[in-house]
């Protein structure tokens, strides 16, 4: 494959995941680490992607994906985590579940449970949910942001604030090399700490493009949850942050 070819390719797929690994690159174009590391150099400075510590991600950091990309890729990785997470579940849990395809899938994964009670800001999880008869469904008031369905704002925060459960299934735009969780909207950090504070369990669920993906809200550091749901270990740095702080993490 042609230098040109395989930069045209290497930025569809950046698009695509939102971050990729230089290993992935490696073994998908069958050349040497070295190589891929001048593609993405030579990316970097044309501003085409960002260039990562171990990788690449998109150059933007002020504008999201949007949703019905986010929702076509890492499909099976989300279904594997989803699947996992559901197992944790028990029947007549109670429960948040947040904004974000990988959520989504979470909450597709529940509909072999029984007698679920979940609080959720996200309009695609209640219309997935609410299928169950058995299921108790309290969808947050606030601002629905037509994009994407998720649900935020002031009465948003507010509503959150009045449950106390026993999970919380989180997801994330993105995980920086230290362990910081980033999100690229401010008033959706502010609902995510709703829900952390507000749940006795948080499982957050991101897929191994989060990990190294930019964006420009930062929520504070993964440590604020308890588990985190992943299909590949994460990078180096987050891995010592996760060790460290006795984050358990699962593998899907």
């Amino acid at each position: 494959m042609k230098q040109t070819q395989r930069h045209d390719a290497i930025i569809e797929r950046v698009k695509q995941q939102g971050y990729v690994s230089t290993e992935e690159l490696v073994e998908q174009f069958a050349v040497s680490p070295q190589t891929i590391r001048r593609d993405l150099n030579d990316l970097a400075g044309q501003n085409k992607i960002m260039r990562h510590h171990g990788g690449a991600a998109l150059p933007s950091s002020s504008v999201n994906t949007p949703w019905h990309d986010r929702k076509a890729t890492q499909t099976a990785e989300k279904a594997r985590i989803a699947r996992r997470v559901a197992s944790q579940i028990p029947n007549g849990a109670t429960l948040f579940i947040d904004i974000g395809t990988t959520p989504e899938a979470v909450a597709h994964a529940l509909l072999d449970h029984e007698n679920l009670r979940v609080v959720t800001n996200n309009l695609n999880v209640a219309n997935t949910l609410r299928v169950k008869e058995d299921f108790r469904i309290i969808l947050a008031g606030g601002e629905l942001r037509s994009r994407d369905g998720g649900i935020i704002g002031e009465a948003t925060l507010d509503f959150i604030s009045q449950f106390r459960l026993d999970f919380g299934i989180l997801g994330i735009s993105g995980v920086d090399s230290d362990g910081s969780l980033l999100e690229f909207d401010y008033h959706e950090v502010r609902t995510k700490r709703a829900i952390i504070e507000n749940s006795r369990y948080v499982m957050l669920v991101a897929d191994r493009s989060k990990f190294g993906r930019n964006a420009m809200v930062n929520m504070g550091s993964i440590t604020l949850v308890d588990a985190v749901y992943t299909d590949a270990p994460p990078p180096e740095g987050v891995m010592q942050v996760i060790g460290a702080n006795s984050v358990h993490l699962e593998l899907c």
